[in-house]
């Protein structure tokens, strides 16, 4: 499995910008679709928004669509996760995903995590 290293978690107020990394181990990182999901307290983790191997192809949830943006470079092994406009319900942990499957069975696909960082975003 792919070893995943998010960073960039932090407190910002409502309405600030955040961006996350996420560094993959491996340097066939291009074989894989990557993503972003986030996990509240006492809730479930929720897929947030993913992209495809080459980076042509995103997609994202509802309730982020507008504001975040996920880009990768695969030079460097990172995908990234551009949070604007935040709002206190994106509060949550922020995992990254590894798929070594096509952009369109990422959800499913799912097989190396992150240890997650932490969004806090406050009132």
């Amino acid at each position: 499995q792919v070893q995943l290293v998010e960073s960039g978690g932090g407190l910002v107020q409502a309405g600030g910008s955040l961006r996350l990394s996420c560094v993959a181990s491996e340097r066939t990182f291009s074989i894989y679709a990557m993503g972003w999901f986030r996990q509240a307290p006492g809730k479930e983790r929720v897929f947030v928004a993913t992209i495809s191997r080459s980076g042509s192809i995103t997609n994202y949830s509802d309730s982020v669509k507008g504001r975040f943006t996920i880009s990768r470079d695969n030079a460097k092994n990172t995908v990234y996760l551009q949070m604007n406009s935040l709002k206190p319900e994106d509060t949550a942990v922020y995992y990254c995903g590894a798929a070594q499957a096509p952009y369109s069975n990422y959800v499913r696909n799912v097989g190396s995590w992150g240890q997650g960082t932490q969004v806090t975003v406050s009132s």
